[in-house]
């Protein structure tokens, strides 16, 4: 009895190409070594401002005409608490200067908005805590040194703006890239498989935290664990006869008008979440669509977000011992966009979900996009997440990161960025331009402690515009 194979497989068993053609890590490594006599290490460490450099105001000015101009007061009042403050919301104005530095091009998945508060403990799909990056808003694919380099430099401005030394500023430079060194080198060898697989879990954080420090990550961890969607329902909502609503406290959280231009805004949201709930995956639509929508309100949120559509919106399941909170965050173009090109995808809500689920790894269930059609000629992309699900951000010199425990938070943050950029790039290469020698760690410093001095320049100039009554401010009452 003979056999015959069919001709299509007989050609795959002897094509010499079927042997996998990428090269090997190896390889890579030496790829990325090389790429040192084209960008050498000690050039990282020189910040050089563009020649026609725009300056910070203009920049604000033109963010603000894409958004709620009722808001921009609140914006700029919250940037000018302190030269970090101004940082985490010139995310765009880094962006020209970040565009001007010499560059491997070693494309990764960038956060677009890298600082030492965009971190923070999330649950995963089985609620396991984790610790990594949390804001993605201006995430678009791009060498992974623009984050990097946003990073330290947020670790210097914070660091002296809570009253730090240039000796510990050096500290958290050094424990930030050397444990990005470290960790991207051992992601390098891993196999894909368990790359993906791979979360800072609490075990892991409790071994970056010395003796003395434990008590304070304790009262983080757990304070972390009860943000639960039962515990909001008291702090946010109250009884309005029968039912539930979410107390205004305005300008801060407040409810809309209830018509927009005419149109209703409720038939506006309904249709958003059917969009939005149409690309869910199967088991998780199945879940939304058993909950109910029962009231929604504008909700302002951080910094660099403020005077962007960003919405808490309050369902039920089969009553109030089931609610559920999600927030609705508005995606306009990243702020890196002019020096990056434009996102693959055409609604900004997808960039965005796509950003967060390659570099986080393990996101939120509720987690995805959609469109808010007001008129034929104006859509709004949107995201939604849960609002507060075993989620903690991480807050600079306000009961979180002291003078005393920032140390130990930076080796954190250095294997968050890694661990984001290793699922999404190449870490081979990235580990071999790295290398393992303090001359990295030194070159990130004096970028940092350079770019330190750019934002606090930036800084002044700004305080002056609003001192001129240039830039609107609203009140400290009206803005936190």
């Amino acid at each position: 009895m003979s056999t015959t194979t069919h001709p299509k497989f007989a050609v795959l068993h002897t094509v010499e190409s079927f042997k996998d053609p990428r090269p090997s890590i190896k390889k890579r490594i030496s790829d990325g070594r090389a790429l040192r006599k084209q960008v050498s290490i000690s050039e990282q460490g020189i910040y050089t401002p563009p020649k026609n450099r725009i300056d910070p105001v203009t920049i604000l000015e033109k963010q603000a005409k894409s958004r709620i101009q009722a808001l921009i007061p609140i914006r700029y009042t919250r940037m000018l608490q302190s030269p970090f403050a101004f940082f985490r919301g010139g995310a765009a104005i880094m962006a020209q200067d970040l565009a001007n530095q010499p560059t491997t091009n070693i494309t990764v998945q960038l956060c677009g908005d890298m600082h030492v508060s965009n971190f923070g403990l999330f649950g995963t799909a089985e609620h396991r805590m984790v610790f990594g990056i949390n804001d993605f808003d201006e995430t678009l694919p791009g060498s992974w040194e623009w984050d990097l380099k946003r990073l330290v430099s947020s670790a210097v401005v914070a660091c002296e703006s809570i009253g730090g030394d240039k000796e510990l500023c050096k500290k958290l430079v050094f424990r930030i890239s050397s444990e990005y060194q470290k960790r991207i080198a051992q992601y390098a060898q891993m196999p894909y498989l368990e790359l993906a697989q791979q979360f800072i879990g609490e075990r892991d954080i409790r071994k970056h935290f010395s003796k003395d420090h434990q008590k304070k990550l304790d009262e983080y961890l757990r304070e972390t664990k009860g943000q639960g969607n039962i515990q909001f329902l008291q702090s946010l909502t109250t009884l309005v006869g029968k039912n539930r609503k979410i107390i205004n406290k305005p300008p801060l959280i407040e409810h809309f008008k209830k018509k927009n231009d005419g149109v209703s805004l409720l038939s506006l949201i309904d249709k958003a979440l059917i969009n939005y709930s149409s690309t869910l995956l199967a088991d998780r639509q199945a879940l939304f669509e058993r909950y109910s929508l029962k009231d929604f309100a504008r909700k302002v949120v951080g910094v660099g977000s403020v005077g962007t559509n960003c919405m808490v919106l309050y369902f039920e399941g089969d009553s109030e011992k089931d609610p559920l909170f999600l927030q609705y965050k508005e995606a306009q173009e990243s702020v890196l966009t002019p020096y990056l090109g434009k996102s693959i995808f055409r609604d900004m809500g997808r960039r965005v979900v796509a950003g967060q689920r390659l570099l986080q790894g393990a996101p939120d269930i509720f987690l995805n996009y959609g469109a808010m059609q007001y008129d034929i000629d104006n859509t709004q992309g949107f995201y939604l997440r849960q609002l507060r699900d075993m989620k903690g951000g991480i807050a600079i010199g306000t009961g979180g990161v002291s003078l005393k425990n920032f140390p130990d938070y930076a080796k954190l943050f250095g294997w968050a960025l890694a661990l984001g950029h290793a699922r999404s790039g190449d870490a081979a290469m990235i580990a071999g331009y790295c290398g393992q020698s303090e001359e990295f760690n030194e070159a990130m410093y004096a970028f940092a402690r350079s770019y330190a001095k750019q934002n606090q320049a930036d800084y002044e100039f700004f305080c002056k515009a609003v001192k001129n009554k240039k830039l609107p401010v609203a009140s400290k009452k009206e803005a936190f």
